[in-house]
């Protein structure tokens, strides 16, 4: 499957099927896919008893999960039969900056850079390691958290 049959795909019941076979934490916790396409991708997760802290707010973990489902879509839609590649998630940096309450978002705009990473881990025999920033805000477009995920890739 292509990288542009993915995206069609993801964004309708394929993408369910793909959490609750491939992610089903991320399925019962409630992450979404907002958007996936070249420039980037947004997730989303609400706050609620199953993701939630003894101190009233989402937990870090439940955040990260969705902040890592949107650097790690952007390399996956690249994937296929015919291109296949590893991926293995190797750093995870994180700021938490207030309480995440009500719907976060989850937003990497690193689209660019991923395509032109995946050029060149085409292009040779060595794993290549890419680090794409996500900035999780609520609803009142308030940064509650920024996150950086170092992803090795191999051909």
């Amino acid at each position: 499957m292509s990288h542009l049959e993915f995206r069609q795909r993801a964004l309708g019941p394929f993408f369910w099927f793909f959490l609750l076979k491939k992610l089903p934490l991320a399925f019962f916790a409630g992450v979404r896919l907002i958007h996936l396409d070249d420039l980037g991708s947004i997730t989303s997760l609400k706050f609620k008893w199953m993701n939630q802290n003894p101190f009233r707010s989402m937990y870090f973990a439940a955040m990260q999960m969705a902040a890592e489902l949107a650097t790690g879509l952007l390399l996956f839609q690249y994937r296929s039969s015919a291109k296949p590649f590893s991926m293995l998630l190797v750093r995870v940096e994180a700021n938490y900056h207030k309480k995440a309450v009500g719907k976060i978002t989850f937003t990497c705009t690193d689209g660019i850079h991923v395509k032109t990473f995946i050029t060149k881990l085409f292009s040779t025999h060595e794993a290549l390691l890419i680090s794409m920033p996500v900035i999780a805000k609520d609803e009142n477009e308030v940064a509650v958290a920024d996150f950086i995920f170092s992803w090795s890739c191999k051909k």
